[in-house]
Formats: structure tokens, sequence, C-alpha cells
């Protein structure tokens, strides 16, 4: 029965960071305005976990520190410029999610775009390469036509 007692404590102890995260996202849910504001800013940045994931889809635990930032700061009264200035001090511009043009991001708009036209410049010139191969082959000539149809007739034969 002792050993039954400790079990149970411990899982209580266990159980606490679980209650105290439920209680402060119910605490937000009491605000509707607050929570809006926190889902629209949340859908602006990016999860620096999982980073092809917003943090209002991310469950990592940077995701739900990041939530309870901005939930601390709308509460204090901050614009959503201010916490997003705020959250690109910290992280960098990689943060957000869909970072501002500059000399630094650059790469990161003009990128795909580059390696499309290089990817079709490339192919243009191999296809131009090709036909001028296929094209300059000259026909067989006779003794080869020769050798080329026995070789058919001999397999006709088997």
């Amino acid at each position: 029965m002792k050993l039954f007692s400790c079990f149970i404590f411990l899982l209580g102890l266990l159980s606490g960071p679980v209650f105290a995260t439920a209680t402060n996202e119910a605490a937000v849910a009491d605000d509707p305005v607050a929570e809006k504001r926190l889902q629209e800013l949340s859908k602006e940045l990016r999860c620096l976990v999982c980073q092809n994931e917003t943090i209002a889809g991310s469950n990592a635990e940077l995701a739900v520190d990041l939530r309870r930032e901005i939930r601390g700061m709308i509460r204090d009264g901050r614009s959503d410029n201010e916490i997003l200035d705020f959250m690109v001090s910290r992280y960098g511009d990689f943060v957000l999610y869909r970072p501002p043009v500059k000399g630094i991001t650059i790469l990161l708009w003009a990128g795909p775009i580059a390696l499309l036209l290089i990817g079709l410049l490339v192919m243009r010139s191999y296809l131009k390469r090709r036909n001028s191969r296929v094209a300059s082959n000259s026909p067989l000539s006779a003794e080869e036509t020769r050798r080329a149809e026995a070789l058919l007739k001999e397999i006709e034969d088997k």
C-alpha cells in the first residue's frame, strides 16, 4: 500500500506542469480580443524548432514559451509592431514567417527563381547539344546496313 501511495504522489508531482499550462491557456481564453491578437501574431512568427511551421500550429516547448511571451506583451499593452520588432531583435529576421526583402534576405526571395532559371538554361543547352548530335549522325553505310540485316535475320531464324 505504501508503494502505491508513493506512486500516486510522484504521478501528482509530474502532472503539475500540465495543469499549469492548461490554466495559463484558459486565462487567455477569458479575453477573446487578446486571444485573437495572439493567434494573428502567432501566424506571422516561425517556430524556431520546427522551422516550417508557425508558432500557432507548433507544440514545441519554445513555441509555447513564445506564445506566453506574446501574451505578456499583449497584457502590457504593446502594439503588434512592437511585439514583432521585439521578436526580430531577439531572434533575427528568420523568426518572421515572411521575412522582409532586404540585402540579407534577398537570397530567400530570389533564390528559387534563380534556381528555376538556371535549370531551364541547363536543360535548353542539353537539348540543343543532343539534337545536334542526333542530326549529325550519318546514315549507315552499305556494309553496316548489310551487317544489321544479317543480324536481324539471324535473330528471326532462332
